[in-house]
């Protein structure tokens, strides 16, 4: 009986389909491959591929491990928040190698030494040889890093000014048409920024050091150890040089670099200070008051901007002739159906060749033409909203049309238009975020440099919000009771 249990099981267990077979294993990594050259970028033979140092440094890792690298799409400032989400294993992209990065997240041996360095028109080469030499002039760099913390201690020594961007292209385009007088950063950037730009002029004096790392969730100590191991061999062996060399990136600093960090039987994540976040946050709150300053007073003349034109644009659709009525209704339609963001990059960087516009102004123009067109549809439908009874009895009366829309139409519209005008200039002011990817330092911009220095979002985001809600809470309030002051009577 025994036997012929044994003799179904196997057959039965024949007719199973056979196990799949194991898939290999997965290692994720995070970059930013926009403006990402030469660290990540996709590859301009076939863009569904990437190329880049970074990007051959991740393969290698990937491939002493055994797994498959699959890389995921991070914005450059939010690679550290990623790293302790776990959204990645790994995380490399030109990442620098700062304290609060080191006491945060569990950080490998630096693995590329750079050099901050100074980059001017090249007609400007002797006229501005140091940042003492800048003083009263605009210098670019990108937003939280070692470059940027270099230009704010040089904006209290020698009375420049920093300006922040999102990406390391436009600091250099924006340099070429006088926007800014001077550009910071790494040796690696301004090296390929000169390929890309005839006209620039880089001086090799290191401004200061700094390196390149590799980063994980803090709890990932046996995966950084690992990586540090992979790293150590492959700058023994000569495979790094050659990944750099590759890049055009090897220099004499490397040797030195390998010479102190391959033969060390140190972690990457070797103890580091962290920033105490009462003094952090105290040494950053003048720069929180004076962004949200920026944020109020563009949001403010934005929006003034945008009921004007949105008041004209109302009027025009609802008195003007066929042409009037059809020219306005396509402004509308484009202005509400495009982002917002591609206006503000069309009127700053599109329209550089015909007019060079400061930021701010381009940052009120693109807020204040985009709310033009919202603005215009609750105008237009208080308008329309004004009993008709009314109308006819003015026209009786001998009021002429602009005696009616002065004396009758607009007020009564003004009143039914107030409650979502508020709501519009609520959202104008968070959607002034946007603007820094023009360099204006508004609030969340001054917010996320602040997060990224000490490695926190928690008490720079609760200091950001509470900023914008003693901002917007009072208008509401203030909305409120006009609304209830001039509410019209009910019949």
């Amino acid at each position: 009986m025994l036997f012929r249990l044994l003799v179904i099981s196997a057959a039965a267990a024949s007719l199973l389909p056979a196990p799949a077979m194991a898939q290999p294993q997965v290692l994720r990594w995070g970059g930013d491959a926009e403006g990402g050259a030469p660290f990540v970028e996709a590859d301009p033979s076939d863009p569904s591929k990437l190329t880049g140092f970074d990007v051959e440094i991740a393969e290698l890792i990937a491939r002493k491990l055994g797994r498959t690298p699959q890389f995921l799409q991070v914005q450059f400032t939010s690679l550290d928040q990623s790293a302790r989400r776990g959204d990645f294993d790994i995380g490399l992209s030109g990442i620098e190698d700062i304290p609060a990065r080191r006491a945060s997240l569990a950080a490998s041996i630096p693995y590329y030494e750079f050099r901050e360095v100074m980059t001017v028109r090249d007609g400007d080469r002797d006229r501005y040889r140091s940042l003492a030499d800048l003083r009263g002039r605009k210098v670019a760099t990108l937003g939280g890093t070692i470059a940027y913390d270099l230009l704010l201690e040089a904006e209290r020594s020698h009375g420049l000014t920093a300006v922040s961007y999102d990406d390391d292209v436009h600091p250099y385009s924006d340099l070429l048409l006088g926007r800014v007088d001077a550009v910071v950063l790494d040796n690696v950037l301004a090296d390929r920024a000169m390929r890309r730009n005839p006209g620039l002029a880089t001086h090799a004096d290191a401004l200061a050091t700094g390196h390149y790392i590799i980063i994980t969730a803090p709890e990932n100590t046996q995966l950084r150890d690992q990586v540090d191991a992979i790293l150590r061999e492959a700058m023994r062996d000569g495979t790094l040089e050659a990944i750099f060399r590759k890049w055009n990136v090897w220099n004499d600093d490397q040797p030195r670099l390998f010479a102190r960090v391959a033969e060390s039987g140190q972690s990457g994540s070797e103890p580091v200070a962290s920033p105490a976040i009462s003094s952090a946050t105290m040494r950053y709150l003048p720069s929180l008051l004076r962004a949200a300053i920026v944020t109020l007073v563009l949001s403010c003349l934005a929006m003034a901007l945008a009921v004007a034109l949105g008041m004209s644009i109302a009027i025009g659709r609802v008195y003007g002739g066929p042409i009037i009525r059809l020219v306005l209704t396509v402004y509308v339609e484009v202005m509400r159906g495009t982002p917002v963001l591609l206006q503000l990059f069309v009127i700053y960087y599109g329209l550089a060749a015909v007019i060079r516009l400061p930021a701010f102004i381009a940052a009120l123009l693109g807020l204040g033409l985009n709310y033009a067109a919202y603005e215009s549809e609750i105008y237009r439908s208080a308008l329309e909203a004004v009993p008709r009874g009314q109308l006819d009895a003015a026209r009786i009366l001998g009021f002429s049309r602009g005696q009616t829309l002065r004396l009758i139409r607009a007020p009564q519209a003004f009143r039914l238009a107030l409650a979502p005008m508020t709501n519009d200039f609520v959202a104008l002011l968070k959607d002034s975020s946007l603007v820094s990817m023009l360099t204006v330092v508004e609030l969340t911009k001054q917010t996320q440099i602040f997060a990224t220095n000490i490695g926190s979002w928690v008490v720079p985001g609760l200091l950001c919000a509470v900023l914008y809600l003693a901002m917007s809470l009072p208008l509401g309030h203030l909305a409120r009771r006009l609304e209830a002051r001039w509410r019209l009577p009910t019949p």
